[in-house]
């Protein structure tokens, strides 16, 4: 009989020392997701059943039903979860295709390119110079991305943007944290006084069923504030290191920075292809349509009407006009163009006409298809960039469906109505701003551990929300209190994988960063804090109370 032998490859099986502790790791967030659903299935098993029925003189009440415990439903309730959160998961992906497509040519990297440059020539303005040029150019550059954090939610793309402010930074005669603080912190400041950013407040708005980008007015005010604290931050400590570079607390790992610095430039190729004069021409055909179609628009601000405007033959006119100059000089301030319709679209969209995601998706889907002709993609190319930006959001809508396994185990046991019961008879005891400040306290700790927008969204408003109207305060409020306890944390917490990016490009050791960066967070967290107290308190456009249950 012939003998056979067999070779087990052991060059990547290392052993373990006897005895040897284990590093703790932190868990992925479907880990935590999991065993969080895991923990909601056994409490079916121990908590007595409960719903809220109308009663027959119209007031909502709650009353005890049988629980239903759940076993096997510990596998299937994402499945459940996908079916309900299939708009804000499709949502989620056509939008991070849809902003690969439109970066694929480097075009918002030659935008702030070109913003550098011409800042530079401020310095013959008096004002400016009374100022200080580079005070200016600071709080501009924090300004651009604390926008982009409010409006579209920035985040990743700091990664990239950090690469080339640091050495601007530096160059200025800082370091490398205040160009992390230009960048990233703005982009996250931003993020958590968000107006319009589609993945916090637009589907936190969403889940709770209250108007998309509604409470616009207060969030506006809010922003504002939070980016008042974020440039006394930066400019504070810009200022002091100007003074004396050696104070700065990456001095030593700045040496790397100083050393290989040489000022940043861009091999970007100017260009300006036959397909961009076409796509602006097809752009411009449908704009005429419909201002011919919507001759006027009558914008909605909470329950404010502004007067019927021609705000679409307007944009039309502008868009010929600043498109037609954009291609004169380069495709990449074209797609810049579109980049800055869509997002005035987006407003009159939602505010004219009730637009919901599916038609701001639309939107952006459109965007996306339009700037790969103008660059001059074949329709392969284009499917090819927006495919490869779907994968990069492809975690963030996957653990939205996830995580919705959460709420369905809940409901499906009968008992998310006891829990709210219980929440309600005792924080709501309190009163409705120290229940509001609860909530904002715990989505602030939640923030540690899910750092993701999104799966905080799925994991927490569909709680939340009906709690706020058992306590009698707005959901919109409720909203408020996850957007600005979603948004601080986020800069700390080493989950995040945007963080770890960012220092590791920016060469900044994670102790230094919490060094640095916890005071502000600190003081963020407190300012949050205040400005949820007005939502309670006074009546704000947009943060009405719908109804209250007894």
């Amino acid at each position: 009989m012939q003998k056979t032998t067999f070779y087990i490859c052991t060059s990547n099986l290392t052993p373990k020392p006897m005895g040897a502790k284990r590093k703790f790791s932190i868990p992925n967030n479907f880990v935590i997701v999991f065993w969080i659903i895991a923990i909601c299935a056994l409490l079916t098993w121990f908590l007595p059943g409960g719903q809220y029925v109308k009663s027959d003189s119209g007031t909502v009440v709650f009353q005890h039903v049988d629980s239903v415990p759940q076993t096997y439903q510990l596998f299937t309730s994402f499945f459940k979860g996908f079916e309900k959160g299939a708009g804000i998961i499709i949502f989620i992906l056509v939008v991070g295709g849809a902003f690969w497509v439109v970066n694929s040519n480097g075009a918002i990297d030659v935008g702030i390119y070109s913003f550098l440059h011409k800042s530079k020539g401020w310095e013959r303005y008096w004002l400016v110079r009374k100022l200080g040029v580079n005070n200016v150019i600071m709080v501009s550059i924090m300004l651009i991305f604390s926008l982009f954090g409010a409006v579209f939610g920035m985040s990743e793309e700091t990664i990239a943007f950090a690469v080339v402010i640091i050495p601007l930074a530096i160059s200025m005669g800082y370091d490398s944290l205040v160009g992390l603080g230009l960048v990233y912190v703005a982009a996250h400041t931003g993020f958590a006084g968000a107006m319009l950013n589609p993945f916090t407040v637009g589907i936190a708005q969403q889940l709770s069923g209250i108007p998309l980008f509604s409470g616009l007015e207060y969030r506006f005010v809010c922003w504002i504030i939070l980016n008042v604290a974020l440039m006394i931050f930066v400019l504070r400590y810009a200022s002091k290191v100007k003074r004396n570079p050696q104070k700065s607390i990456v001095y030593h790992e700045d040496k790397f920075w100083r050393d290989r610095f040489a000022e940043e430039k861009s091999h970007v190729k100017y260009e300006t292809p036959q397909a961009a004069w076409w796509a602006f021409a097809l752009c411009l055909a449908v704009l005429v349509a419909f201002a011919v179609a919507f001759p006027t628009t009558t914008l909605e601000i909470g329950k404010s009407q502004l007067p019927a405007i021609p705000i679409i033959p307007i944009s039309a006119a502008l868009f010929a006009w600043l498109c037609w100059k954009s291609l004169k000089k380069s495709v990449h301030f074209f797609i810049l163009q579109l980049l800055g319709f869509t997002i005035l679209f987006l407003i009159v969209g939602v505010m004219g006409y009730g637009w919901g995601i599916d038609k701001i998706a639309g939107l952006f889907f459109a965007l996306g298809l339009v700037s790969g002709y103008a660059i001059g993609y074949t329709a392969n190319d284009i499917v090819k960039h927006f495919m490869d930006g779907a994968k990069d959001f492809m975690s963030a809508a996957i653990i939205v469906g996830f995580a919705g396994g959460i709420i369905v185990i809940l409901q499906d046991g009968k008992v998310v109505d006891t829990i709210l019961y219980g929440l309600s008879s005792t924080l709501g005891a309190y009163g409705k701003i120290a229940a509001t400040e609860t909530i904002y306290g715990i989505i602030t700790l939640i923030n540690m551990i899910i750092p993701s927008g999104s799966a905080k969204a799925a994991l927490t408003i569909p709680i939340f929300a009906p709690f706020s109207d058992i306590i009698g305060i707005s959901r919109q409020a409720t909203v408020m209190a996850f957007q600005l306890g979603g948004g601080f944390t986020e800069m700390i917490t080493p989950i995040s994988g945007v963080l770890i990016g960012v220092l590791g490009v920016a060469k900044v050791p994670y102790a230094k960063w919490i060094r640095w960066v916890l005071p502000y967070i600190l003081v963020l967290i407190l300012i949050g804090a205040l400005l949820l107290i007005p939502t309670v308190t006074m009546n704000l456009n947009g943060f009405e109370v719908v109804s209250t249950v007894k």
